[in-house]
C-alpha cells in the first residue's frame, strides 16, 4: 500500500516485519504463518502478520509463568508502579504514531484517535500505576483467643487478554494496565483486523524495560484464541467482544474453573423527556449512536423519546446525518470514517435491508451497495416506525445505525428500555433532578448516563449486566477483578 498518507515513524514501523512479542523477543509464528491486515478506508492489504498457533501460546504462557515466579514478581510494588508509568511516558511521547497507526488499521478518524484513543490509553497506566504501594489486605478481629488474622491481596497469575478491533490500543491499556498494576503476567492477543497498535505497543513494553514474559502479544483469529483460552496454564480470561462468543468463552471458563472478566454486546436505550435541554440531548444522542461509526458496544442505538418533541428531535438528529462528512480516516475533515471489514460491511448492511423489508422508515442513510468499491463506507442511518420486535431494535448491529421511537410516560420509556437481554448502558436527558435519579434506579444496566453520553475516567468502573458481560474494568473493581485475597491466620500462643 501507499504509505505516504502516514508520518516517518508509522511508516518505518509498517516496512518492519510484524513478528510475536514472546518471553522478550520477537519472533516468527512457529508454523512460519501469516495474515494480512486491511486499511478499512481503501480494502487495500496494509501488512503481513504472524499468526500464533498452539505451540506459540504455549510458549507464551510459559514464559508469563516463569516472569510471575519470577524477575516480575520479585520487583517491589514501587518499581512495578514506575515501570507501568514509564508505559504512559512512552504512549505519549509516540502519539502522532500510534494515532495514525490506529486510524490505518482500524477506520477511525485520526481526529478521533488522536484526541481521544491515544490519550485515553495513557492515562489508563498513569492511573493504574499508582495502584501498587497501595494494595492492602486487612487485619481481621476474629473471636478466636490468642490469634492473628489478616489478608493478603495477591495476583491471580497468568492472564490471557483478548481484545476487540473496534478500541484496541484504548482496550490494551484497560487490559494491561490493572493487569500488570495488581502483579499479575499478561498474554495478550489482538483481534486480527486490528493488530498494529498492539504490536507497537510490544515494541514499548520492550523498550520500557519489563522483564522479560512479564507482557506477551500474539497475533492471530479466533483460533489463537480458543488455544489461549484452553491452555490449562491461564489463570484468569479477560475478553471484550460479542455476546455470542463471550457465552463459549465464559462456558469453557466455567467448566476448567478459571477466573473470568466479560464486557460484551448493548443495545443501549436513550431516553429523552419531554423537558428535557433539546439542543443537548440532540447532540450527545447523535454523537451517541454515530461516534466510532457505530462500533461501540455501549453505542446509544435504541432511542426514545417523549411523543410530545418526538418529531423535534427527529428533524434534529436527520439533518446532521444527512451532510455528515463519510471519508478515509487519515483525512482530518472526516467525521465518519468506514466500518472495520467487508465482513462488518455486509453485517450492516444487511441490517439496514431488514429494517427497509420489516417496514421501518429510514430517515436518513441508505442502503449501501452490495459489493463496496473500495472502502467500507456506510452513512449515518437513522429508522422510524419501528416495532419493538423488529431485529434492528433487539439485535446488536454495531454499525451506525440508530432506530427511534416515541413514548407517552416515564413507566413506558423504562418498560421500553429494559425489553432488552442486553444491560451496559443507557441514557436520560431531562432537567428534573427527581426524574434523573429516579430513571437512573429503574434502568438495567451497568452505566447510566445523565444528560450525557459515554463520559470516561480511568477510576469509573465499566462493565454489563444480563447479556451484557460479568464484571468491571476500571477503577478499584478493575483491580481488583486480579487480585486473590489469601487469609493467614496464626497462633500466637
Amino acid at each position: 500500500m501507499d504509505t505516504s498518507s502516514v508520518g516517518v515513524a508509522a511508516r518505518n514501523f509498517l516496512t518492519r516485519p510484524h513478528l510475536l512479542y514472546i518471553d522478550g523477543t520477537f519472533v516468527a509464528a512457529a508454523s512460519g504463518r501469516t495474515f494480512g491486515t486491511v486499511d478499512p478506508s481503501t480494502g487495500e492489504h496494509i501488512s503481513a502478520i504472524a499468526h500464533a498457533g498452539a505451540d506459540d501460546v504455549a510458549a507464551a504462557v510459559t514464559a508469563a509463568r516463569a516472569a510471575l515466579g519470577g524477575p516480575w514478581g520479585r520487583l517491589s510494588a514501587a518499581d512495578r508502579g514506575r515501570l507501568i508509568a514509564r508505559l504512559a511516558d512512552l504512549i505519549d511521547s509516540n502519539g502522532e504514531e500510534l494515532a495514525e497507526l490506529e486510524a490505518l488499521d482500524a477506520g477511525k478518524p485520526i481526529t478521533m484517535t488522536r484526541a481521544l484513543d491515544v490519550p485515553a490509553a495513557a492515562a489508563q497506566f498513569r492511573y493504574f500505576s499508582g495502584w501498587p504501594t497501595r494494595i492492602e489486605g486487612e487485619t481481621i478481629p476474629v473471636a478466636v483467643p490468642n490469634t492473628l488474622c489478616y489478608t493478603r491481596k495477591e495476583p491471580i497469575g497468568v492472564c490471557a487478554q483478548i481484545i476487540p478491533w473496534n478500541f484496541s490500543l484504548l482496550m490494551t491499556a484497560w487490559k494491561v494496565g490493572a493487569a500488570l498494576a495488581a502483579g499479575c503476567t499478561v498474554v495478550l492477543k489482538p483481534a486480527e483486523q486490528t493488530p498494529l497498535t498492539a504490536l507497537r505497543f510490544a515494541e514499548l513494553v520492550d523498550e520500557a524495560g519489563l522483564p522479560a514474559g512479564t507482557v506477551n502479544v500474539l497475533t492471530g483469529d479466533a483460533e489463537t484464541g480458543a488455544a489461549l483460552v484452553d491452555h490449562p496454564g491461564v489463570d484468569k480470561i479477560v475478553f471484550t467482544g460479542s455476546t455470542s462468543v463471550g457465552r463459549e468463552i465464559g462456558a469453557k471458563a466455567g467448566a476448567q474453573l478459571k477466573r473470568v472478566t466479560l464486557e460484551l454486546g448493548g443495545k443501549s436505550p436513550n431516553i429523552i423527556l419531554p423537558d428535557a435541554d433539546l439542543d443537548a440531548a440532540i447532540a450527545g444522542s447523535y454523537q451517541g449512536i454515530f461516534f466510532n461509526t457505530g462500533q461501540a458496544c455501549n453505542a446509544a442505538s435504541r432511542l426514545f423519546v417523549h411523543e410530545s418533541v418526538f418529531d423535534e428531535v427527529i428533524e434534529g438528529l436527520s439533518a446532521p446525518a444527512k451532510s455528515a462528512r463519510v471519508g478515509p480516516a487519515l483525512d482530518p475533515a472526516t467525521e465518519c470514517g468506514p466500518v472495520v471489514s467487508a465482513e462488518q460491511y455486509r453485517r450492516v448492511r444487511g441490517y439496514i435491508e431488514d429494517g427497509v423489508a420489516a417496514g421501518a422508515t429510514l430517515r436518513s442513510g441508505d442502503l449501501p451497495t452490495s459489493a463496496p468499491d473500495g472502502g467500507f463506507f456506510i452513512r449515518p442511518t437513522l429508522f422510524t416506525d419501528v416495532t419493538p420486535d423488529m431485529r434492528i431494535c433487539r439485535e446488536e448491529i454495531f454499525g451506525p445505525v440508530l432506530v427511534a421511537s416515541p413514548f407517552d410516560s416515564i413507566d413506558d420509556a423504562v418498560r421500553l428500555a429494559n425489553d432488552t437481554e442486553y444491560g451496559l448502558a443507557a441514557g436520560v436527558w431531562t432537567q428534573n433532578l427527581a426524574d434523573a435519579h429516579t430513571l437512573a434506579a429503574r434502568l438495567d444496566a451497568g452505566s447510566v448516563y445523565l444528560n450525557t453520553w459515554a463520559p470516561g475516567d480511568p477510576a469509573a468502573p465499566f462493565g454489563g449486566v444480563k447479556a451484557s458481560g460479568v464484571g468491571r474494568e476500571m477503577g478499584r473493581a478493575g483491580l481488583d477483578a486480579y487480585l486473590e485475597p489469601k487469609t493467614v491466620w496464626a497462633t500466637l500462643a
